[in-house]
């Protein structure tokens, strides 16, 4: 009987399996996994309640939401998108919600619920799996592939590789004649040292938009909630900033600037005006008294840094503060001076060139029989579900052909 080797035991990894077998029932599949567990990133992602992909149903415009890869994948999202994915889930008991930013999350809120569900369709289906059986090493051989999980040879007709960013995974396909462009972390906080932000950790910002400069690169410029934490900038805005700005910040040692406007959508001269106004008509002490719905402890923080006294009047603030303050509220410069966990993504940039993978089938162009699928590519998304739709839509492709090249 032909036979399929699946390394890694992650979204990619089961979505593949399950697919292959679906694909034909005459080709064996045997799924290997490393840890004592299965799927462990499905298990904490989303902060245990699992964002398995996002109510962007357009191809076109999913794309936009992948720093690296994303246009090259259009035709793979096009044959297996999230309405495929959410289908998927659903014509196997499990229902998806999707919330107002979009993100699609299991009616339980639970992780647990979609473990289960690749758990027993793999079953179902009649996937071997394997765990506590790593991926060591592989070689090509006449006809199939020989390779070593674990310390246990085992020989397959077909490999397919979902390891994600993984070292033994990486290793893996350049001894198999694949390049590899350099992984490096993608989506991250930023660590800012920064008196302003001294006592404000959970102060939160509902939009802005951040232009993150970094030497020798052109700026990065992203809009979405900022959040203040204990080690420096968090929220939306600046994971984005991260994810597009990854490479570049790798390069320098996360080492950068940023530049925050507080008010996209408020020109400079317009904010200089409305804290002029203020001073003509308010008596109230300038801290308690801001002209905008705005948190009031970063206000004061930014009217101190400007140089004026929260307790003090407006009237008897200088127009040199108020200029000041117009700056730090339209241009506000933050020195980033390193990168911080996050702690419920663990997303890289880099990976197999996708111009090694033929992405109709997700065979490697370098070595026949090998199949490629989820984050062992070099392909990486914001957060909102994107990573978990590349993971589905690769290793459903991936399975799909290797199946049918073993009919």
């Amino acid at each position: 009987m032909p036979r399929i080797l699946v390394a890694g035991g992650g979204a990619a990894g089961y979505f593949a399996a399950i697919r292959a077998r679906e694909v034909c029932s005459r080709v064996e599949v045997a799924l290997f996994e490393s840890l004592s567990r299965p799927l462990g990133k499905v298990k904490i992602s989303g902060g245990g309640r699992c964002n398995v992909t996002h109510h962007c149903f357009d191809a076109g415009r999913l794309v936009g939401f992948y720093p690296r890869g994303g246009r090259a994948l259009r035709g793979v999202f096009e044959r297996c998108g999230p309405l495929d994915v959410a289908r998927w889930f659903e014509s196997r008991g499990v229902r998806l919600k999707t919330e107002e930013d979009g993100r699609m999350f299991p009616i339980t809120d639970s992780s647990q619920t979609i473990i289960d569900c690749l758990e027993r369709e793999a079953a179902r289906a009649g996937v071997q799996v394997a765990l506590r059986r790593g991926l060591r090493a592989a070689r090509r051989t006449a006809g199939g592939f020989t390779v070593d999980f674990g310390g246990v040879e085992e020989r397959g007709d077909a490999l397919l590789l979902a390891t994600g960013s993984n070292d033994a995974g990486y290793a893996c396909v350049v001894a198999l004649g694949h390049g590899l462009v350099r992984p490096v972390p993608s989506l991250f906080t930023f660590k800012v040292a920064d008196p302003r932000l001294e006592g404000l950790a959970g102060v939160s910002v509902p939009r802005v938009v951040g232009r993150l400069v970094v030497p020798e690169h052109p700026p990065v410029v992203q809009e979405g909630p900022l959040l203040v934490t204990h080690w420096g900038l968090s929220g939306p805005v600046v994971l984005r900033l991260s994810a597009w700005g990854a490479r570049a910040l790798h390069e320098v040692g996360y080492q950068a600037t940023l530049l925050v406007d507080f008010f996209p959508d408020t020109g400079q001269e317009q904010v200089r005006a409305t804290l002029f106004e203020a001073k003509a008509r308010s008596r109230k002490h300038a801290g308690n008294d801001c002209p905008w719905d705005f948190p009031r402890r970063l206000w004061e923080s930014l009217l101190r840094h400007a140089g004026g006294d929260p307790e003090a009047a407006w009237p008897a603030l200088p127009n040199k503060v108020l200029n000041r303050l117009a700056e730090e509220l339209k241009r506000g410069s933050f020195r980033v001076s390193g990168k911080g966990a996050f702690k419920e993504e663990f997303v890289t940039a880099g990976g197999v060139p996708l111009d090694e993978v033929d992405l109709r089938t997700m065979e490697s162009r370098c070595c026949p029989g090998l199949y490629l699928a989820g984050e062992i590519l070099d392909v990486d998304a914001l957060t909102g579900g994107f990573n978990f739709q590349n993971a589905w839509s690769t290793g459903w492709i991936a399975g799909s052909a290797a199946a049918e090249s073993l009919r």
